[in-house]
């Protein structure tokens, strides 16, 4: 597999909140900030440097290059916490609250896997950490979640080669997301309502 076809671990979770936002992002290189982005990243300043530490025995890096050469995806883990016996712990910061998010979990599964390929070690739990209440949510990474990886993998690869974006959703995800202006899924969807009333798309 060539590098230019090497999917990014961040695009699987855009992909999983929204397939057209991790177009916007991935094909047509589209960003913006809004308050929950600048949240974002201002959790992340304490884990994009890349560092090494050992804290009560156990061994933690920041910002740790990853890959997998079998799926194709690249990226940084924020926090790996090595154990004694060298097992990989792998922590995704967030700026939300303890909530469970299927993106989130998705995106620390792909770390896992890309973990288990470099280091010949099974990964089968990792976290997410909260800033917003400041706590951890264990993350079993089971094979149901691994599929899921697998199956996002193969569609982000198939969005970003066919190069379009895909229709916007228009739904209660819209509005927390920075890139709302730049897709204007309310207006292009009231467009394509009155184009179908108007019979615009009947040629």
């Amino acid at each position: 597999m060539e590098p230019d076809d090497y999917v990014m671990l961040s695009a699987l979770q855009h992909y999983v909140y929204c397939p057209r936002q991790c177009a916007l992002i991935h094909v047509e290189q589209v960003w913006d900030e809004n308050l929950y982005t600048l949240r974002g990243q201002r959790v992340h300043d304490k884990v994009d440097i890349p560092d090494s530490e050992i804290v009560e025995g156990v061994r933690v890096e920041r910002a740790l290059p990853l890959w997998s050469h079998k799926l194709g995806l690249t990226g940084f883990a924020d926090l790996v916490e090595f154990s004694l016996d060298g097992t990989p712990y792998p922590v995704e910061y967030k700026s939300g609250s303890k909530k469970p998010r299927k993106a989130d979990d998705v995106q620390l599964c792909a770390q896992a896997i890309c973990l288990e390929e470099m280091f010949k070690l099974p990964v089968p739990l990792g976290a997410i950490y909260h800033a917003a209440s400041k706590r951890r949510r264990e993350v079993k990474l089971d094979e149901s979640l691994r599929s899921i990886v697998i199956e996002t993998t193969q569609n982000v690869r198939s969005l970003i080669a066919l190069g379009k974006l895909p229709a916007p959703v228009a739904d209660r995800r819209c509005p927390d997301c920075s890139l709302i202006d730049a897709c204007m899924p309310y207006a292009l969807q009231g467009f394509e309502r009155s184009a179908k009333s108007n019979n615009l798309f009947s040629i």
